[in-house]
Protein backbone atom coordinates (compact mmCIF):
# COMPACT_ATOMS: atom_id res chain seq x y z
CA UNK A 1 0.00 0.00 0.00
CA UNK A 2 1.08 3.68 -0.60
CA UNK A 3 2.27 5.70 1.85
CA UNK A 4 -0.22 8.78 1.84
CA UNK A 5 1.40 12.35 2.46
CA UNK A 6 -0.10 15.61 3.83
CA UNK A 7 0.90 19.28 5.56
CA UNK A 8 -0.35 22.05 6.98
CA UNK A 9 0.84 24.78 8.49
CA UNK A 10 1.01 25.04 12.56
CA UNK A 11 -0.23 28.25 14.14
CA UNK A 12 -0.44 27.58 17.55
CA UNK A 13 0.95 30.78 19.43
CA UNK A 14 3.28 28.52 21.21
CA UNK A 15 3.92 26.19 18.74
CA UNK A 16 4.10 22.22 19.16
CA UNK A 17 4.51 22.27 23.20
CA UNK A 18 3.11 19.74 26.09
CA UNK A 19 -1.05 20.39 25.03
CA UNK A 20 -1.11 20.46 21.55
CA UNK A 21 1.37 17.27 21.60
CA UNK A 22 -0.95 14.75 23.43
CA UNK A 23 -4.33 16.12 21.38
CA UNK A 24 -1.58 15.10 18.29
CA UNK A 25 -0.99 11.76 19.27
CA UNK A 26 -4.20 11.35 21.14
CA UNK A 27 -5.85 11.55 17.67
CA UNK A 28 -3.16 9.45 15.55
CA UNK A 29 -3.94 6.42 18.22
CA UNK A 30 -7.34 6.61 17.37
CA UNK A 31 -6.62 4.95 14.06
CA UNK A 32 -5.03 1.84 12.88
CA UNK A 33 -2.81 3.51 10.05
CA UNK A 34 0.93 3.89 10.42
CA UNK A 35 1.61 7.87 11.06
CA UNK A 36 4.22 9.62 11.15
CA UNK A 37 5.19 13.34 11.40
CA UNK A 38 8.37 15.12 10.83
CA UNK A 39 8.95 19.31 11.44
CA UNK A 40 10.76 20.21 7.99
CA UNK A 41 10.64 18.68 4.67
CA UNK A 42 13.69 16.70 4.75
CA UNK A 43 13.93 15.64 8.21
CA UNK A 44 13.35 12.32 9.69
CA UNK A 45 10.53 11.13 10.17
CA UNK A 46 9.10 10.10 13.84
CA UNK A 47 6.09 8.44 15.43
CA UNK A 48 3.29 10.43 15.67
CA UNK A 49 2.14 7.86 17.90
CA UNK A 50 4.65 9.02 20.26
CA UNK A 51 4.03 11.73 22.86
CA UNK A 52 7.75 12.14 23.65
CA UNK A 53 8.94 11.74 20.25
CA UNK A 54 6.45 14.67 18.96
CA UNK A 55 7.22 16.53 21.99
CA UNK A 56 10.89 16.66 20.86
CA UNK A 57 10.83 18.09 17.46
CA UNK A 58 9.55 21.63 19.53
CA UNK A 59 8.42 22.79 15.90
CA UNK A 60 7.74 26.40 16.64
CA UNK A 61 4.30 28.36 15.42
CA UNK A 62 4.70 29.12 11.44
CA UNK A 63 6.33 25.73 10.97
CA UNK A 64 4.91 23.30 8.52
CA UNK A 65 3.88 19.81 10.00
CA UNK A 66 4.20 16.91 7.55
CA UNK A 67 2.71 13.73 7.97
CA UNK A 68 3.05 10.51 6.50
CA UNK A 69 0.80 7.37 6.79
CA UNK A 70 -0.07 4.36 5.74
CA UNK A 71 -2.95 1.56 6.23
CA UNK A 72 -6.65 1.09 5.81
CA UNK A 73 -7.54 4.44 7.33
CA UNK A 74 -4.24 6.56 6.32
CA UNK A 75 -6.74 8.96 4.29
CA UNK A 76 -8.56 9.33 7.44
CA UNK A 77 -6.07 9.50 9.69
CA UNK A 78 -4.12 12.21 7.71
CA UNK A 79 -7.15 14.12 6.77
CA UNK A 80 -8.00 14.24 11.26
CA UNK A 81 -4.30 15.24 11.72
CA UNK A 82 -4.29 17.98 9.01
CA UNK A 83 -7.49 19.62 10.94
CA UNK A 84 -6.76 19.15 13.87
CA UNK A 85 -3.56 21.51 13.28
CA UNK A 86 -4.97 23.48 10.74
CA UNK A 87 -7.64 24.53 13.51
CA UNK A 88 -4.75 25.43 16.05
CA UNK A 89 -5.76 21.99 18.48
CA UNK A 90 -9.00 23.59 19.49
CA UNK A 91 -10.95 21.86 22.25
CA UNK A 92 -13.41 19.28 21.77
CA UNK A 93 -11.05 17.01 19.42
Amino acid sequence: MDKLRASVLMRHEVGLHARPSVKLTKLAKAFEAADRSRPVAEGPWIDAKSIVKVMATRAPKDSTIYFRAEGADARAALDALVTLVDEDFQDGR
